[in-house]
């Protein structure tokens, strides 16, 4: 969704060659899209399965928490590589490989005897899907106008909202009737379909993109180099936002949020999987309207950086009014500070367009590394955060109270390192 359509690249030589026709485009689209829908599904499943799993294998919150960033930390891992290999592979023969093994973690996951078993399968199932999203903002900025390629960001961003909408209420419908085992047979054979798909529609990448920079020879796509990356003032501008704020969001939308509902609010399990639906539906939402008005907004001016200054607070404060309500705070509470946190997505496609094509992939990979490094410190901080205040002598709601404080101030200070930093992308980058 990056709103730097002036970016610097746009006039790269040779970069307007492989844009796709509207109709393939539209095909492209949904094949990759059914595969980030099956990614963001296995990433928050947990947050509705928390109580079955809880029961089931005496889990504490440290433990829980762990579980369910497992996913994200096996994700982290393959992120520098995976950059590198979109840039010399293409999104199609990565990907593929990837939801490979994304197939045998979720078959894994079913078989699972105790919580190492868990906890080993998730972390295969976070490398598995790790491509999901990075092979089609690699391809699409190959493949598509500037404009096109907001509107999909945006709208990947709405699949994968579906995907989340899914590990709701339909989870909690089905698991009485089949158990939580079957479940993941099922979501293998969803990923089996959309290997299927992609396989079929996606272009192969025909040869490197001759590179644009004077360097080339440490950072050609024959050169897997993340150095211009690291050293890019912009990146590291955005870098302590996506670590801090953007996994924060992500850790309380895909687990928190839930056991904030039964153990703080005092909701069902049924009612709990229904508040996560609600909560993920209005980020469908938002998402779809981020695409409808993302070009519109990069035609009269507003870039990331802009709205990131004005819409992060807002989420803060919204965080801050959900710890201090505490019961009274359930899922429309955390609906709110998920969709006024939807705008810290819009930096992700920026630092993608902030760098030659030639490096779109490493980049992407680079800053996708920080964000669910973020996640599987946030979510698994949450949990060590509740034990440890617990173990001081706070009650329950406290706990959670206390331990979303803490991650508030992270999130202060990350934006306050963000305000402070003097970096534009059409300026700062080493990479040009």
């Amino acid at each position: 969704m990056a709103l730097v359509h002036n970016a610097g690249f746009a006039a790269e030589s040779g970069e307007s060659q492989g844009r796709l026709a509207r109709r393939t485009a539209i095909v492209v689209f949904l094949a990759f899209a059914a595969a980030y829908f099956c990614s963001t599904l296995v990433r928050a499943i947990t947050a509705t399965l928390s109580p079955v799993l809880t029961q089931e294998f005496s889990l504490h919150a440290r433990d829980l928490g762990l579980l369910a960033g497992g996913y994200f930390l096996g994700f982290a891992a393959t992120q520098l590589p995976l950059g590198a290999w979109l840039d010399r592979h293409g999104p199609k023969r990565v990907i593929l490989c990837f939801l490979g093994l994304a197939v045998l973690a979720c078959l894994a996951f079913s078989m699972a005897t105790s919580f190492s078993g868990l906890l080993l399968a998730r972390i295969a199932m976070g490398m598995g899907v790790s491509a999901c999203l990075m092979a089609p903002l690699t391809g699409y900025r190959r493949w598509f106008d500037a404009g096109t390629l907001l509107r999909a960001n945006s709208w990947m961003l709405m699949t994968g909202s579906l995907g989340m909408l899914a590990s709701t209420l339909p989870v909690q419908w089905l698991v009485p009737l089949t158990g939580w085992r079957p479940l993941f047979w099922i979501l293998a054979g969803l990923v089996v379909l959309a290997m299927v798909a992609i396989a079929w529609v996606v272009p192969s990448w025909h040869g490197a993109t001759t590179p644009v920079l004077a360097d080339a020879a440490e950072d050609s796509p024959t050169a897997p180099s993340y150095a211009p990356i690291w050293r890019s003032r912009y990146f590291r501008k955005m870098a302590p936002v996506a670590f801090f704020h953007y996994g924060g969001v992500i850790a309380i939308q895909t687990l928190w949020a839930g056991p904030w509902m039964v153990r703080v609010a005092g909701y069902s399990p049924l009612e709990a999987a229904t508040g996560l639906f609600w909560i993920n539906a209005s980020m469908l939402l938002t998402f779809w309207l981020w695409g409808l008005v993302n070009p519109w907004l990069a035609s009269h001016g507003w870039s990331a950086n802009r709205l990131i200054t004005w819409g992060a607070p807002l989420s803060m404060v919204v965080l801050a009014v959900n710890i201090a309500a505490g019961a009274d705070t359930g899922w429309a509470g955390w609906a709110l500070f998920c969709v006024c946190a939807s705008v810290l997505g819009l930096a992700q496609p920026a630092v993608g367009m902030a760098f030659p094509l030639a490096l779109a992939g490493r980049a992407l990979s680079g800053y996708n590394l920080v964000i669910f490094a973020g996640v599987f410190v946030m979510q698994w901080g949450i949990g060590l955060l509740i034990d440890v205040f617990r173990a001081t002598g706070l009650g329950e709601v406290a706990s959670f109270q206390a331990a979303l404080t803490v991650i508030l101030c992270c999130c202060i200070a990350s934006y306050a390192f963000f305000l402070g930093a003097k970096a534009d992308p059409t300026r700062d980058n080493p990479a040009q």
